[in-house]
């Protein structure tokens, strides 16, 4: 990979007080458009943004560095699993970090809902925090995609031990200890059910937080749509 910086080094924006020790890795393909908009949101509030551009063919790279993040390249596209691995790693060679959220680059997911995470993970001396789409109502999802998202939270809830009610939503937010014990192996959309696995496999505390899915025109046309949801079914009971 190639990195924009050799090391994690703060970069210049305003500091968020709270903030200042978390990393928000964002796995970033073909996002041009849009990349922009979520690096200056999530610079409002956390000071530490990390976007792996896996290999896009457009100016996704060159947007996220202008509004403010260091930017980590793959010299071709691996997959949203591998993506997030480089940028996990990443953060974690900054030795003052103490959290790392996972963040998508379509504008789905909300800042002010990743910043209550964090403070959720450190109030309650917590290691993961999975973000949810179903304890309450406010993400509207069309019926066969729920459908589909709730098969695959059954079957990963069988095969891990885990009680979750939604695995597959990228907003998580980890300790420093808890993105330390993962490693990623499935490099595309396979990487959420092998997350879960994983900590269902450790000692580390865990919980779930209702979060706000905002499904835009734009996110659906750029990989949200039920033929997606399809393929992370099928990606999971693949393994």
């Amino acid at each position: 990979m190639t990195t924009s910086a050799d090391s994690p080094a703060p970069t210049p924006q305003r500091p968020a007080p709270g903030f200042d020790h978390t990393w928000v890795v964002v796995p970033l393909f073909c996002e041009a458009a849009v990349i922009g908009d979520v690096v200056r949101g999530l610079r409002t509030t956390f000071r530490h943004v990390v976007c792996v551009d896996d290999g896009s063919s457009d100016a996704s790279a060159e947007q996220a560095e202008a509004a403010g993040a260091v930017v980590v390249r793959h010299a071709v596209n691996l997959g949203q699993g591998a993506a997030l691995q480089t940028g996990i790693a990443y953060a974690l060679r900054d030795p003052l970090t103490r959290s790392v959220v996972t963040f998508d680059a379509d504008g789905q997911h909300r800042v002010e809902d990743a910043a209550a995470m964090v403070v959720r993970l450190h109030a309650e001396d917590l290691d993961v925090v999975f973000g949810t789409r179903f304890l309450d109502g406010r993400t509207e999802l069309d019926p066969l995609r729920r459908v589909v998202l709730r098969a695959a939270v059954v079957y990963t809830n069988r095969t891990t031990g885990m009680r979750l009610t939604d695995a597959h939503n990228g907003l998580r937010v980890f300790s420093r200890a808890g993105a330390a014990a993962l490693r990623i192996r499935h490099n595309r959309m396979a990487h959420a059910s092998e997350i879960v696995h994983q900590v269902g496999r450790s000692d580390l505390r865990w919980a779930e937080q209702p979060v706000h899915v905002l499904y835009t025109d734009y996110s659906r046309s750029k990989g949200q749509s039920l033929l997606n949801s399809v393929n992370i079914l099928v990606e999971t009971l693949l393994g």
